[in-house]
């Protein structure tokens, strides 16, 4: 096919008037043509509104080429009609082809993929006379076209186009390639051996000629009920809303109004926030965030505290959403607790809790312009899980809110284990001065925790990042002492493990224990080379689910421990599985390698398949010398005391 047969010399202009004579002559064949091009799953009455409507729209607003409608210029003797009819009626073409097409939600809907606004009939469904059962055949056929395909057999059968013009009249329509439809339209046949033009012109395909039934009658009257009721309800909320003062005030960065129910304004109503007095934890059983009293410079302010919770209810577009996992991040069931409002670097701050979560909202001191609301899940914390919460933070700095049981409060870097903690300031409301934060980005070369201190003990808690800080242990899952209290060589173990936390930034983590389930002297010339320890570092979630484990070999000489193996969702080094068993490949200072491995006290035995000779004393330790490639794998396994097998962390 040359490229002449699809282009053509610019066309004679089309008066409108000489437009609208075609379409008045021509009406009944032009909606006959577009309701034959539209998809049959718009349904029958949509398809003959669809039709209609298609047609009245197809007249050119102005004097017009024929370019515009895609008329071509010079017609062949297959296709000598009017050119008014010609340019209707690839106009009524290339808008039924549009409408079949499907709706996409980043791309503007074209005019005629929405429904018909005219015409329009109310409380009827129109639809063609039944045909026969080569008409029902027929229409069958059809709908498994596309609608390029649905155009170029309606062309050929109904107008009596050749191939040649039936390709120039679709490439003018639009259609990218008229040869494929050309192709869908050969694999049509007529049933029942009829020709294709006297079934297209049968009372099946007359959208002009209908036939009229009611709609569901019964839905009709529900839905006229619901619309009155709408209406009624439409008129109240439009006179409250039109009467004098400002209602529930200016909310701020908050997104429109999604309901007015008596017991969601409850609960955004600042009047009803649960203030709890400032001495209820020195008479509670419980030292919880539910015993923390309202603090702050700004508790009294109600347009903050109004702004904070339509917030929390509706965040607009343009506020900074932040959530833990498997925390719900959806609005108060009820009044939540206050626990702080007041200013904190350059920013209003106010913090909530609501039994389930801890919520942080956050404005700008001159606008509500980058307001920032943070959700993190606080259900069962005890006295040390609630003792802080990260009230303000920026840049590389972070601020904690300590609980009102909290007497001192300091700073450690753990990477400098044999460093003390030095004091850190707070002021009336409990805010602490700023603390660099560990999880800003850098090299690692120091790690700021905060020790606070109450009347039993003192607990280390370190920010990851998250509204909630985590807080810090080391020992046995047994017995899991605050790092604070478990002395020098604790602290040495952490100091290798701190810059190995960032790996859990914002996943939730409530608690991080670190515990040195093994030692082994590294084998060498003379038993020179030292010992070495075997740490199991859990990271347990609030949600419960979603843990981590990592089982580390922390050599003399290295300033970090290695990790050898981890696990997601396991409960080894936990307290349903207080065990562990784990290997590593090390290079002693004479170059030979060694295959190591280390089990908990539970293990009574360790061996190792793979092409190794070699042990130690104690059964639970391994080391033995790999004469192959460092490369080659190995299998690690061992035994309990029960005899229960157990395999190394993976």
């Amino acid at each position: 096919m040359s490229t002449q047969e699809l282009a053509a010399p610019a066309p004679a202009p089309v008066d409108v008037d000489q437009a609208e004579a075609a379409l008045v002559e021509h009406y009944p064949r032009l909606v006959r043509i577009a309701y034959l091009v539209l998809p049959s799953d718009l349904g029958r009455n949509r398809r003959v509104l669809t039709a209609h409507s298609v047609a009245q729209r197809s007249l050119p607003r102005r004097r017009a080429s024929g370019g515009e409608g895609g008329m071509p210029g010079q017609r062949r003797p297959e296709d000598a009609v009017d050119p008014g009819y010609a340019y209707v009626r690839a106009r009524v073409l290339r808008q039924a082809l549009d409408a079949g097409l499907p709706l996409r939600r980043r791309a503007w809907p074209r005019r005629a993929q929405l429904p018909p606004l005219l015409p329009q009939v109310w409380g009827l469904r129109l639809f063609p006379r039944a045909g026969g059962a080569d008409e029902l055949a027929l229409d069958q056929r059809l709908a498994s076209l596309s609608g390029p395909g649905r155009a170029a057999y309606v062309l050929r059968g109904l107008e009596r186009q050749g191939d040649a013009e039936v390709r120039r009249v679709l490439a003018a329509a639009g259609v990218a390639d008229p040869e494929a439809a050309l192709a869908e339209a050969d694999a049509v046949e007529a049933p029942g051996g009829t020709g294709a033009a006297g079934l297209l012109e049968s009372p099946e395909f007359d959208p002009c000629s209908l036939q009229a039934r009611p709609t569901d009658l019964m839905r009709r009257r529900q839905h006229g009920k619901a619309a009155l009721a709408a209406l009624a309800a439409a008129v109240v909320c439009g006179a409250l809303l039109g009467l004098p003062g400002d209602g529930w005030g200016p909310d701020g960065a908050a997104a429109p109004s999604y309901a007015r129910n008596p017991v969601s304004e409850a609960a955004l109503d600042p009047v009803n926030l649960r203030r709890v007095a400032p001495a209820a934890w020195q008479r509670s059983e419980r030292t919880d965030f539910s015993v923390w009293p309202a603090r702050g410079a700004l508790v009294g302010d109600r347009a903050l505290l109004r702004r904070a919770l339509a917030v929390w209810a509706r965040p607009g577009a343009t506020v900074q959403v932040s959530a833990t996992p498997g925390t719900p991040p959806g609005p108060p069931m009820g009044p939540p607790q206050l626990l702080f409002a007041g200013e904190v670097d350059q920013a209003r701050v106010v913090l909530f809790h609501d039994g389930l979560r801890a919520v942080r909202y956050a404005e700008p001191k001159d606008g509500t312009e980058g307001a920032a609301l943070d959700f993190a899940r606080t259900d069962g914390a005890d006295t040390a899980a609630s003792a802080a919460l990260v009230v303000g933070r920026t840049h590389a700095n972070v601020r904690y809110l300590t609980a009102p049981w909290v007497r001192e409060v300091s700073a450690r870097d753990l990477l400098a284990p044999s460093a003390g903690a030095r004091p850190l300031e707070r002021d009336a409301h409990g805010v602490t001065d700023a603390l660099l934060s560990p999880v800003a980005p850098s090299e690692c070369r120091a790690w700021d925790v905060l020790e606070v201190r109450d009347g039993s003990a003192t607990r280390t808690l370190t920010d990851l990042g998250e509204l909630a800080p985590v807080r810090l242990t080391s020992g046995p899952p047994s017995a899991p002492a605050d790092l604070a209290d478990a002395g020098a060589g604790a602290r040495a173990e952490w100091a290798r493990t701190a810059c190995l936390l960032p790996a859990v930034r914002a996943k939730g983590v409530r608690a991080v224990n670190s515990w040195r389930f093994a030692e082994q002297e590294l084998p060498g010339a003379a038993g020179t080379a030292g010992t070495a320890a075997w740490v199991c570092t859990r990271m347990e979630t609030w949600r419960g689910t979603g843990g981590s484990v990592l089982a580390q070999f922390q050599a003399p000489s290295a300033k970090a421990g290695a990790v050898v193996a981890k696990a997601e969702d396991s409960p080894a080094c936990g307290t349903r599985e207080p065990r562990v068993l784990a290997g590593a490949l090390w290079r002693s200072g004479d170059g030979r390698w060694w295959m190591l491995a280390a089990g908990s006290p539970q293990v009574a035995s360790v061996t190792v398949a793979g092409g190794a000779t070699g042990g130690v004393d104690d059964a639970r330790l391994l080391a033995v010398e790999v004469p192959g490639k460092p490369g080659e794998q190995v299998e690690l396994t061992g035994r309990l005391e029960d005899g229960t097998k157990i395999t190394s962390l993976r």
